[in-house]
C-alpha cells in the first residue's frame, strides 16, 4: 500500500509517494538520494543511520518513513552551511575522529545532539553520549577528542 508523505529534509520540503513499510533510512538513501547516513545493522545497534527528527537524534533504521510525515529531518548533508562545515564535522576532520568513515555520519549526529544538550561534557559524558554508535576502526579516543574540540569551538 502506498502513502504520500510530506517532510522537510535539510530545510527543503518535499512530498513522495512511498510504500508504507519503507524504512526511513531506505527512503533517505533510495528515494531522496541522500546517502550520508549508512545502513549498518538494521537492528538499531550500530548507529550508522542516525539522523535528526525534529531536532532529536534517531536511528533511521528503526522507523518507517511514514512516521516522519509532517516532520523535519536533518541529515549529515544538512549540517554544513554556506560551504562551512558544522563545528562537529570540522572537529572530526581536524582531530582524526574517523578512519574508514562508515560510522562517522551517525557519530557526528549523535555528538551534535550531545553538545546541544550538554555544551561542556566530561570525557565520561562524551563516551556515554556516543555509546549507541559503534566504531570498528578507532579506539574512540580521537572521537572523544573531536567532541571536546567541537565543544570548545561551539562556546
Amino acid at each position: 500500500m502506498k502513502r504520500t508523505i510530506t517532510v522537510t529534509i535539510n530545510g527543503e520540503t518535499r512530498s513522495d509517494e512511498i510504500e508504507a513499510r519503507l524504512l526511513l533510512i531506505h527512503y533517505l538513501r533510495e528515494v531522496v538520494g541522500l546517502t550520508g547516513a549508512h545502513i549498518g545493522c538494521e537492528t538499531s545497534l550500530c548507529g550508522a543511520c542516525t539522523v535528526e527528527l525534529d531536532g532529536k537524534a534517531v536511528k533511521s533504521c528503526t522507523m518507517f518513513a511514514v512516521q516522519a510525515n509532517g516532520r523535519s529531518l536533518t541529515t549529515i548533508e544538512g549540517l554544513a552551511k554556506n560551504g562551512e562545515l558544522h563545528p562537529v564535522q570540522e572537529a572530526f576532520w581536524n582531530e582524526h575522529g574517523l578512519q574508514c568513515g562508515f560510522c562517522t555520519p551517525g557519530m557526528i549526529m549523535a555528538s551534535k545532539q550531545l553538545l546541544e544538550r550538554n555544551p561542556n561534557p566530561s570525557e565520561g559524558e562524551i563516551r556515554h553520549g556516543i555509546e549507541g554508535n559503534l566504531c570498528r576502526c578507532t579506539g574512540y579516543q580521537h572521537i572523544v577528542n573531536a567532541v571536546r574540540t567541537a565543544a570548545e569551538r561551539m562556546k
